[in-house]
């Protein structure tokens, strides 16, 4: 975009333009339509702060509801919306179904004054950068939840993942598990390496594991996932098994009963999120909560911020989880015959 030629084009100066661009006042009605026609007329994309636009509407991007973790984010995030005057514009993903990009597209024609990603492909640490590169270029504000990407400049709400499996780790080794697994999904998404980080980190400070990588399987975030990661983990001797979210940690429980074993007699199984159904499992799932009520409203403070004008924080918000212990976890056998003889 040449400064000069849409000077030349509205017959005005280029610092007028400047001013224009930028939102300054001391411009005439006039003036500032002539500017933005002659924008419109050069082919170039007006900023998205000078377009007509629905300021009550806030775009919402998950990457699914199968997961119970995301319709909690949706409501506290909606919820906090409407309490400052805004709409969410609610856009689920589905498989085969309409992308995240093609959500973003609709969402800047319907206008909207920002954009909230949770879990998105920012969180895919292999993801082309410049999708979210664009969106700062035109000036919209948004926030991005769980996914932390150095090389994208922004507002990031973090749940601390390293923290939380430490947490796991620790609480199992004080039950006297030595072998400890984690089931987890794709390698290549950013709360799974931090996950990863923080288990082997953990194994080795706790356990004195120094080489953990046949304690880690990836699989998918999914039940199916779970399941056949905690077969693959307990036929390597594993007696508890951390879970990279809640839904893993309902599989792993299958995938332990399928193979004769008993929940939390024979394995422990430790979830991740805290989500509705967990205390109503069967065991009632030990579990670490993410602070999905503070990220959310840290997530709508910051948008809203930005959204007025106000100094926007560059970098990561990180929120520290909490243990949640039930019934999925218990003495290892070893540790249990011990203490009984």
């Amino acid at each position: 975009m040449r400064l000069a030629d849409i000077a030349v084009q509205a017959g005005v100066s280029e610092a007028t333009v400047s001013r224009v661009l930028n939102g300054r006042p001391g411009v005439a009605a006039d003036t500032r339509q002539a500017v933005l026609t002659a924008l419109d007329v050069l082919g170039y994309e007006r900023p998205v702060k000078l377009r007509q636009n629905h300021t009550g509407l806030i775009g919402l991007i998950l990457p699914e509801l199968n997961n119970p973790i995301f319709p909690a984010f949706a409501q506290v995030i909606e919820n906090a919306l409407v309490l400052s005057g805004y709409t969410a514009v609610l856009c689920t993903q589905t498989p085969g179904g309409i992308t995240e990009d093609d959500y973003t597209a609709l969402l800047l024609e319907r206008g909207v004054a920002g954009i909230i990603f949770v879990n998105g492909l920012h969180a895919d640490s292999r993801s082309d950068r410049a999708r979210y590169l664009r969106l700062i270029e035109l000036g919209l504000p948004m926030v991005l939840i769980n996914g932390y990407r150095a090389d994208i400049e922004g507002h990031y709400i973090s749940n601390d993942d390293v923290a939380a499996l430490d947490m796991a780790v620790n609480h199992l080794v004080s039950l006297g598990h030595r072998r400890i697994g984690l089931a987890v999904g794709q390698e290549r998404f950013v709360p799974t390496i931090r996950k990863t980080e923080g288990f082997k980190r953990a194994v080795a400070d706790y356990a004195g594991v120094t080489d953990a990588s046949d304690l880690v399987v990836n699989t998918l975030y999914t039940v199916e996932g779970g399941r056949s990661a905690a077969q693959q983990l307990l036929e390597r001797g594993c007696t508890a098994i951390c879970c990279g979210s809640d839904i893993m940690a309902i599989g792993a429980i299958k995938g332990a009963r399928s193979m004769g074993l008993r929940v939390p007699e024979d394995v422990s199984v430790v979830g991740f999120d805290d989500t509705p159904m967990t205390a109503y499992l069967d065991p009632p799932l030990t579990t670490l909560r993410q602070p999905v009520r503070e990220m959310g409203l840290a997530a709508v403070a910051g948008l809203l911020d930005e959204i007025r004008g106000l100094p926007a924080p560059r970098g990561e918000l990180v929120h520290r989880p909490e243990l949640v212990v039930r019934r999925s976890s218990a003495p290892a056998r070893a540790a249990l015959h011990a203490a009984t003889s």
